[in-house]
């Protein structure tokens, strides 16, 4: 099992929209990035996400899992990309902005550090950790 973050603009797709999706979720949809497509295609049911509002709010939000493996995006024209769906987990009692992100050196190599414009990206294990017990979560779901 892996874990991930996915990027979405809050006036598109916000993490009360997520919400309020439950356990039913919703389709991750619209990527036409090949590197983040490439990612959805390696998540597997049961892997966990970060769920990070980006523009000008900049912060993850919560933990979101993977209900639905990659599949054809109804979005795509060209039937190039594809995308997985996703449910929600949990609320961060305080978000994680990206400011706290890049001003921790154990984030120094993750990708929302260093490549900061791929919307679905992946994230080690012990990014994963720190990152949920900064977002205040007592204890922190395990893919």
């Amino acid at each position: 099992m892996a874990y991930w973050l996915f990027k979405s603009e809050p006036n598109t797709w916000s993490w009360d929209d997520q919400k309020k999706r439950g356990d039913k979720g919703e389709h991750w949809d619209g990527v036409r990035n090949y590197q983040a497509n490439n990612n959805m295609k390696a998540m597997k049911i049961g892997d966990l996400g970060f769920f990070y509002h980006s523009v000008n709010e900049k912060r993850i939000m919560g933990v979101v899992k993977v209900i639905k493996e990659h599949y054809p995006d109804h979005t795509d024209e060209k039937g190039r990309f594809g995308m997985v769906d996703i449910a929600y987990v949990s609320d961060f009692t305080t978000p994680v902005t990206l400011a706290d992100v890049k001003g921790d050196e154990r984030f120094a190599d993750l990708p929302l550090v260093t490549n900061s414009r791929l919307s679905v990206q992946p994230v080690d294990e012990e990014s994963w950790k720190s990152l949920c017990a900064m977002g205040g979560l007592k204890k922190i779901p395990k893919a």
